[in-house]
């Protein structure tokens, strides 16, 4: 919170070297990363600091559906930009792990598990009716993201799995210490995304490091991962005023009357 009561994120100054090198691109995308990732919204504060009610965990478990359920639908367009089949090889099981395979249920399974959990409708859940209007428009112009701008930077906007372990643990342990509603079997997407997200990611940014090979595709591989964490960023904003501040929208989700 600032001297004028506004809440800014924590500031460190922005690298000034040139994008000259792999190495320098790699500084300043974990500076975005330090500054710009959603952990540092207040709202994920509330949640995992146990300040949050049943109704307003429900509506963030809810609004998260949307964005985890449009993931597999996002690799797929990122997959169908590669004719290098090496590429699309590493790049498909990313999609295996939101829909599941045989003998593996997938991640979009693991958070109805969770939303089950939390006493909402599986049927509300998969219908995204309740979702904020923000949500919806987030998590669509990620796809879009992905369809319009280059292979690269497609797959650059996936780095904010660089930073995805650490919410991940934070998460698990603040949700189970603080409320009473939550157990491990509902928390299941999370631990098995602590080692999904790592490969993921040491994959993309390999792919990045090697393939920006200019100042102009290293900012533009910055650029992206800006773009994502802006995508995660604004959900939370969306959650924050509509679920803590009480500006709900119209046809959104109300806690005890929707599920």
């Amino acid at each position: 919170m600032s001297a004028t009561g506004i809440y800014t994120a924590e500031v460190l100054p922005e690298p000034q070297e040139p994008l000259d090198s792999p190495e320098a691109m790699e500084r300043r995308l974990r500076w975005i990363g330090e500054t710009r990732y959603h952990s540092l919204h207040p709202f994920h504060h509330l949640l995992h600091g146990g300040k949050l009610n049943k109704g307003q965990v429900q509506a963030w478990a809810l609004n998260r559906f949307a964005y985890q359920s449009i993931i597999p639908i996002k690799d797929a367009v990122v997959l169908s930009r590669f004719r290098d089949r090496a590429t699309r090889l590493e790049w498909r099981h990313r999609i295996e792990d939101h829909d599941g395979i045989e003998g593996d249920e997938g991640g979009i399974e693991r958070w109805l598990v969770l939303t089950d959990g939390l006493g909402l409708s599986r049927d509300y859940v998969e219908s995204t009716r309740g979702i904020l209007p923000a949500t919806r428009f987030a998590v669509e112009a990620y796809v879009h993201f992905v369809r319009d701008r280059s292979p690269l930077e497609a797959i650059a906007s996936s780095l904010t799995e660089l930073f995805a372990p650490n919410i991940h643990r934070e998460r698990i342990a603040g949700m189970l210490k603080h409320y009473d509603f939550i157990n491990p079997e509902v928390m299941v997407y999370f631990s098995r995304r602590l080692n999904q997200a790592t490969r993921d990611a040491e994959f993309a940014l390999k792919y990045c490091l090697e393939h920006a090979q200019t100042p102009e595709q290293r900012q533009q591989v910055c650029d992206a991962l800006a773009f994502k964490t802006d995508v995660l960023w604004v959900q939370q904003d969306a959650l924050y005023q509509a679920y803590v501040n009480g500006m709900v929208p119209p046809g959104a989700f109300v806690p005890g009357r929707d599920a």
